[in-house]
């Protein structure tokens, strides 16, 4: 049976703790969080560009759930939910609303917009080299090496 996006979205959403995305799928079910979140694991099928079989996907209609032609393993699923991770961190830091709103009053202090931006962008960093090591350990645990040589 093929891995549908869905499966993925599942691993996803056990790594990010984002009100927003739980808001959408107490409202509107797993489907729409699914076509919300949809982006994301395209962008991580382009970056998992090295994995073994290659990834071929069948986009979300308005009435079937997205789907991979094979079964992935579940390092596979893990990987893609991570590089998720990154482009979800990517869209935070990008996100022009949180670098305007500064709230400050008796009650209720936030931290300075820039530094509240620098936090984020050091996490997305990190993200970025996990994300990257990832990769590489998956590259060198299944690459070829018979071969390998023949390559260049």
């Amino acid at each position: 049976m093929a891995t549908t996006l869905s499966n993925v979205v599942d691993l996803f959403m056990t790594k990010v703790n984002d009100y927003r995305l739980m808001a959408i799928y107490t409202t509107s079910g797993s489907a729409a969080l699914s076509q919300y979140t949809e982006p994301w694991l395209m962008n991580a099928i382009v970056e998992f560009d090295v994995c073994t079989p290659p990834l071929v996907y069948t986009e979300s209609t308005s009435t079937e759930d997205g789907y991979f032609s094979d079964d992935l393993t579940l390092e596979n699923k893990m990987i893609l939910a991570e590089i998720m991770v990154k482009y979800w961190l990517q869209k935070t830091v990008q996100d022009i609303l949180q670098m305007n709103a500064f709230i400050n009053d008796h009650d209720y202090k936030t931290h300075s917009a820039a530094q509240n931006l620098e936090s984020k962008r050091q996490y997305y960093n990190m993200k970025c080299e996990e994300v990257s090591q990832m990769i590489t350990r998956y590259e060198y645990k299944y690459n070829d090496w018979t071969t390998w040589k023949d390559t260049f």
